[in-house]
């Protein structure tokens, strides 16, 4: 029978608009529910809406609508997020579903059923924003320990659910199922909050209605958050599909953020003992994603809206920026400037250059066909990195499995500088079709590996080499040799351009034009002059080193619209770093392999942050420039004479 995996994210409060901290929990639990399904497994993956509570009812009467009302416009926005990110979802719950409100009242029969719940006056804080109880030992300075906001002194009627009846049995839980929580400082915070003591819980309120009413006592309301932790087994079937249920529960994973562990790792265990229903097999609270040193909270204002990142650098860009940026388990700072280095480097310069490289090679050296492979340099370490992968996603380490693809890029791209196909190629080397089988057969194992974390990367790559869509690609098509030789490639437009976050000035061009003059030459004799204006001599002219050069790759220059970024392999030791104006008449994923002439004894300048040790010759008229080089190839490092 075909392996199941139930994955959840904590059920959204609808009182505004979701922010990118909502997001990041919502792609990471996506790529893992992905990851899942490529392996062929039967994925149940659950998000949706926590609609109940004070709050929205008070936040409803001030802008005059009824709670669904004013959560019916929330949730669709959410929805909407969650379209716009790809997220891949089996099942969004709403707890003002009919079906969800059985199952809470059945729950409340049960409990009382069970002598778990009894009638009683609650006197203590509640924090409204967070919908929760606090005693007075855990305030901090008079507030609320979760948001650091103000709390409120209650007394009123409420049931109460035996609570302290499920401290031994929960740490006991805890101590032989090592890996329910995680990571393991959450699991060290959550058996020293047992271990101080557990309070019966107040599960119900007088005070307002918008909340499900208990059906032993209506004039109740059930408490917001037993209400919306029930949404897990409302939404594997619990009590009405009984077959969807015995399938998908437990949850093989709850993610949540870790100001909430408290309710998922001890409030509904304990519930779920009550019950007599298995607990879910692993709790895991993942850190913030801050904003400087601040958590992102719609109260404070600091949010960011992932919608607008979308449209400004592609869904691809954010999901990536989110899973790879944050170490998973820790907080994480998010910044804008992260975002675009992360794309511009990892995405654009790494993996879209990969890419254009190797296609454009094939495209020169073998008419675009996949050649025959032989002996392999890159299988061991794809080998290497799918078994990674699928052991740190088996383990929840997301951002480390993307860090273990792009290692896959890097040593890729490392190889060609290795290799110098050009070289091969000019030499007549047979080992030519290895290395470019090497390339391409790394990219189509790479594209598979990125399909839980990136959307249109995969297909863009894929189709780039001639496969059509990865659609269809399971976690299997990862083993080493599934490229056709004899495929033929189609070039296509670089997947990831990079980022500008400015346009080039005009003063670029004469950035460029000022790296070419000409070098001061310490303790050198002077030249004699010519004695004719604009006539050199041959002793000025024998002062430049004008020598044959290989572009390795080329990269845009970031914010200058007119600058590239080269490596040149001079034949020496390390290649050269050189900035171009040529910008506007080559594309840099043309350039790997081409040959050019460079000036090698320039003094070297710094041009938007790069220093530059090099100019490049070219031919310019009013409508063109054209690179200067050899007829035929020469080695890199030739003199020109």
């Amino acid at each position: 029978m075909t392996e199941r995996f139930t994955i959840t994210t904590p059920i959204y409060y609808p009182n505004d608009r979701l922010h990118i901290g909502h997001a990041y929990t919502t792609v990471a639990a996506d790529a893992i529910a992905r990851f899942h399904r490529l392996r062929g497994e039967d994925v149940f993956f659950v998000t949706g809406t926590d609609e109940h509570g004070q709050k929205i009812e008070d936040r409803a009467s001030k802008v005059g609508k009824t709670p669904l009302a004013y959560v019916d416009e929330i949730v669709a926005d959410i929805r909407d997020l969650w379209q716009v990110l790809g997220i891949s979802h089996d099942d969004f719950i709403r707890t003002t579903e009919s079906r969800h409100e059985r199952v809470v009242q059945e729950v409340f029969r049960r409990l009382e059923a069970k002598g778990d719940l009894y009638l009683s006056q609650y006197e203590g804080w509640y924090c409204t924003p967070c919908e929760s109880f606090w005693v007075e030992g855990k305030l901090v300075d008079g507030n609320c320990p979760t948001c650091g906001g103000p709390v409120a002194r209650l007394n009123e009627e409420s049931y109460f659910f035996r609570l302290s009846r499920y401290a031994e049995p929960l740490l006991a839980y805890i101590e032989s199922h090592p890996d329910f929580i995680q990571p393991v400082s959450r699991r060290n915070e959550m058996i020293q909050f047992i271990r101080q003591g557990l309070e019966d819980l107040s599960v119900s309120r007088t005070s307002f209605r918008w909340g499900i009413p208990l059906p032993q006592d209506p004039r109740h309301i059930a408490y917001v958050w037993v209400d919306a932790l029930t949404n897990y087994i409302t939404a594997c079937g619990y009590l009405q599909d009984p077959e969807r249920f015995s399938r998908y529960w437990p949850a093989d994973v709850h993610l949540v953020g870790k100001e909430i562990v408290r309710f998922h790792a001890v409030i509904w265990p304990a519930l779920l003992l009550s019950l007599d229903l298995p607990l879910p097999k692993v709790v895991y609270g993942h850190g913030w994603l801050l904003l400087g040193e601040q958590k992102m909270s719609k109260s404070r204002g600091n949010v960011i809206d992932p919608r607008k990142l979308v449209q400004r650098y592609g869904r691809d860009a954010v999901r990536y920026y989110l899973l790879r940026e944050v170490p998973f388990g820790a907080d994480g700072s998010y910044t804008e400037d992260a975002l675009i280095l992360r794309t511009n480097v990892d995405l654009a310069n790494d993996l879209g250059n990969l890419l254009s490289r190797t296609t454009a090679m094939i495209e020169r050296f073998t008419g675009g066909i996949i050649p025959q492979p032989g002996a392999s340099s890159l299988r061991g370490q794809a080998e290497e990195t799918v078994r990674r992968v699928e052991e740190r996603l088996a383990r929840l380490q997301v951002s480390d499995a993307v860090a273990a693809v792009f290692e896959l890029v890097k040593r890729a791209n490392k190889f060609i500088e290795e290799e110098a196909p050009w070289q091969l190629h000019r030499s007549g080397d047979a080992r030519l079709s290895d290395v470019l089988y090497d390339l391409a057969e790394s990219l189509r194992i790479t594209a598979v590996l990125l399909k839980p974390f990136l959307l249109d990367a995969p297909d863009a790559i894929f189709r780039q080499l001639g496969l059509g869509s990865a659609e269809g690609a399971t976690f299997a098509a990862a083993a080493w040799g599934g490229l056709p030789a004899g495929t033929k490639v189609q070039r296509g437009e670089p997947i990831f351009p990079r980022i500008e976050t400015e346009r080039e000035a005009e003063a670029a061009a004469g950035e460029a034009v000022a790296a070419a003059k000409a070098p001061k030459v310490e303790k050198a004799a002077p030249a004699p002059a010519a004695e004719e204006p604009g006539v050199i001599t041959i002793d000025e002219f024998q002062r430049l080193d004008l020598r044959v050069g290989t572009i390795l790759e080329a990269s845009r220059v970031k914010g200058a619209d007119r600058l590239l970024q080269l490596k040149v392999d001079l034949g020496e030791q390390e290649p050269r770093t050189v900035v171009s104006g040529i910008a506007e008449y080559y594309q840099p994923e043309a350039l790997a392999g081409t040959q050019i002439v460079l000036v090698a004894n320039l003094q070297p300048a710094k041009i938007r942050g790069v220093v530059s040790h090099g100019m490049i010759l070219a031919g310019k008229t009013s409508e063109t420039l054209q690179i200067v080089a050899p007829r035929e190839g020469l080695p890199a490092g030739t003199k020109i004479k």
